[in-house]
């Protein structure tokens, strides 16, 4: 047997698959493979940033937006089906539409341990494709779902399918962008719950007109499970893997692609399961804000959109005209998720972005808290409904926090299961809270929901200032090994500062950024090089 074979099987604390590697490259990232196999260096210059950018720019991320908009018009077809008699061919009773709200966040919830699993060890592109294939399929045979425990059983497979998109999501925006990227991406993606709840809308609208032996909502299950299904099959071809294994990238393209990452110290893609990474990730302080904050974002961003198209219904509204004053909703949410990550990126601050966003759902909270439902008083309502929707932006920014402020791959991937089974607890808690019973003022959601926003706001001071010490704690770190105690992070550079430093790595020293830790699968808290962003 090799000796390097037999160093795989020595290493306790890691899982492998794959060939043999090198014994000074074990338990580092797949990025420090290929460069160490490359017979020669490059130098990013302006021009192969921004060409390199645009290529990814335009192969990943419509794959990403696309499949984005689909996992949410295949989770949303239940709002819309409620308003087409849903739940009274069902024979839906108490908290049954609830239940069928909350138990795709079950599934989703059980399934986070096996997807951060999945994420570190098998190729990323293949694993999307194939989950967008299920839940496609799984989505068209709800069509034969008539009673509450069919839909609960196609629900629950539809749920344990999804839970792998944002999750991968995550992982793939941060081995292709650099950190200053991230949060327009993230957004951009994220942002299609705002496209969907406009052109959603328009779509049921017409689907719902559709004269047919099948009821209006069994036609939107089988065309948006359709539609899914034959977007699987782009996924498959379209979606490479990692940088390393990007057929759309020429020649020198891939090292550029890498060492534009270098500034990130988060490295790429391991595919080494690291034990240790899991442990620092469950005691890490900051994984616990962020699971804090995106449980509480989670409970009333469930409960609206299960509850949405129902609340405007209450208002006094027929079936279409509800659907069509949904729309509005949707634009709402697109311009707040957009606006708040384009002002993130220009700050280089999440925090106060955060908080501006909170503002805006409070207030429409206590608008709907305070108003009788009656038709006098439509207008005022459906602005308190519309303002509502601005917490959309607060969840990409929580995302992107993580992510940017988290190292070590199998950290990286254990991290955002722990968010998403915080989101996943919350949107279980969220649909709860509101009953049909309690239309039309649903006063038990609305408060629950106003409470959470306030808490989102103690958590983002509170994370800020661990940040900030993080960053203290590093800098002193610095110093003892001789370093600078401040550096320059590139990583948060904007394009005109960065080309300034041609990519090239430095030193480390008279507050220089060294990379030699940048991919060596190093943790957050252990890579004294790490910047932390608040």
């Amino acid at each position: 047997m090799k000796s390097n074979e037999m160093n795989q099987k020595m290493h306790a604390d890691q899982i492998e698959i794959g060939p043999p590697v090198p014994n000074d490259l074990m338990g580092k990232d797949k990025a420090a493979l290929l460069l160490a196999e490359a017979d020669h260096t490059v130098t990013i210059t302006a021009a192969d940033h921004g060409r390199v950018l645009r290529k990814i720019d335009l192969t990943i991320l419509p794959v990403l937006l696309t499949v984005y908009c689909l996992q949410y018009l295949d989770k949303a077809t239940l709002s819309y089906a409620s308003v087409f008699g849903l739940i009274k061919d069902a024979h839906l009773r108490g908290q049954d539409y609830s239940w069928l709200g909350s138990i795709v966040y079950v599934a989703q919830l059980v399934m986070q341990p096996l997807i951060a699993y999945s994420l570190v060890k098998l190729p990323i592109g293949k694993f999307v494709a194939t989950m967008v294939l299920g839940w496609g399929i799984t989505l068209c045979c709800m069509v034969a779902a008539t009673n509450f425990g069919g839909l609960m059983a196609a629900r629950f497979v539809l749920g344990a399918l999804e839970a792998s998109v944002a999750p991968a999501f995550i992982a793939i925006t941060q081995m292709w962008w650099r950190r200053i990227e991230q949060t327009n991406r993230v957004a951009a993606w994220y942002s299609m719950l705002g496209v969907v709840n406009m052109l959603g809308s328009l779509l049921t609208y017409g689907l719902g007109h559709i004269q047919s032996r099948l009821h209006p909502y069994q036609i939107i299950f089988l065309f948006c499970g359709t539609l899914t299904v034959a977007f699987s099959i782009v996924i498959f071809f379209v979606l490479p893997d990692s940088p390393m294994e990007a057929r759309f990238l020429k020649g020198d393209d891939k090292l550029i692609a890498i060492e534009r990452l270098k500034a990130n110290q988060m490295g790429v893609a391991s595919r080494v399961w690291k034990w240790d990474h899991l442990k620092e990730s469950f005691l890490d302080i900051k994984t616990w804000f962020w699971f804090a904050m995106i449980f509480s974002v989670s409970i009333p961003s469930s409960g609206i959109s299960t509850f949405g198209p129902l609340i405007i219904q209450s208002f006094g509204y027929d079936s279409f005209k509800t659907i069509l004053f949904n729309i509005p909703f949707g634009a709402v949410q697109l311009v707040a998720t957009l606006g708040g990550a384009y002002l993130a990126t220009h700050w280089k601050r999440k925090g106060p972005v955060l908080l501006l966003l909170c503002v805006p759902p409070i207030i429409g909270c206590v608008i709907l808290i305070a108003m009788d439902h009656t038709a006098s008083h439509r207008g005022v309502l459906l602005f308190g409904y519309y303002i509502i929707s601005f917490y959309p932006g607060i969840s990409p920014l929580i995302y992107s926090w993580s992510s940017q402020n988290t190292a070590g791959d199998t950290k990286r991937k254990c991290t955002t299961a722990f968010l998403f089974i915080g989101q996943s607890a919350g949107n279980i808690v969220g649909p709860h809270l509101y009953t049909p019973s309690e239309a039309p003022r649903y006063l038990r959601g609305l408060v629950s929901n106003l409470i959470m926003f306030l808490v989102i706001i103690l958590l983002v001071v509170l994370t800020t200032l661990y940040l900030m010490f993080l960053n203290k704690r590093h800098a002193k770190r610095r110093v003892q090994v001789g370093k600078s105690a401040e550096i320059a992070d590139q990583s948060m550079m904007d394009k005109k500062t960065w080309n300034k430093y041609e990519g090239g790595a430095h030193s480390g020293n008279n507050g220089q950024q060294s990379f030699e830790k940048a991919f060596d699968d190093e943790t957050d808290l252990k890579n004294e090089d790490f910047v932390f962003v608040y």
